[in-house]
């Protein structure tokens, strides 16, 4: 059973974003960073670029495939997680912690409301893996 912390919001993307009053920190989950296999390299957007809900803003690539990422709220990007370029594989090791990949200061905070909780996501991959 993939890690799900039940304080996260989730999007059927497979990203996770916890959220600090307008400010959202968002990686991939778990499942994802399981389902690539081992991240050899992460494009990420520049600090003060704008992203929208459910629209790309990077990519993960991996030693299986690249697969582009997703951002579940919208707004600007505040930080980017810059030791990933480095080290690429924290995304592997601490996908909530030390591999997370941006933040951003959420333009619509009433958007995560529209996100998945711990549980939701978890019966979302089961269902997408039956």
């Amino acid at each position: 059973m993939a890690n799900v912390p039940e304080e996260l919001h989730y999007s059927k993307d497979h990203e996770w974003i916890s959220v600090d009053g307008d400010t959202g920190t968002i990686g991939i989950t778990d499942h994802a960073q399981n389902s690539l296999g081992d991240v050899v390299y992460v494009e990420l957007p520049k600090v003060g670029e704008s992203v929208t809900a459910h629209e790309a803003f990077g990519s993960v690539e991996s030693v299986k495939a690249v697969s582009e990422i997703f951002t579940p709220v919208s707004g600007q990007v505040t930080e980017v997680n810059e030791s990933l370029q480095d080290d690429p594989e924290k995304v592997n090791n601490d996908p909530y912690g030390e591999g997370w990949m941006v933040r951003i200061k959420m333009s619509n905070p009433g958007e995560v409301d529209g996100l998945l909780s711990a549980a939701e996501y978890e019966d979302f991959t089961k269902a997408e893996s039956e």
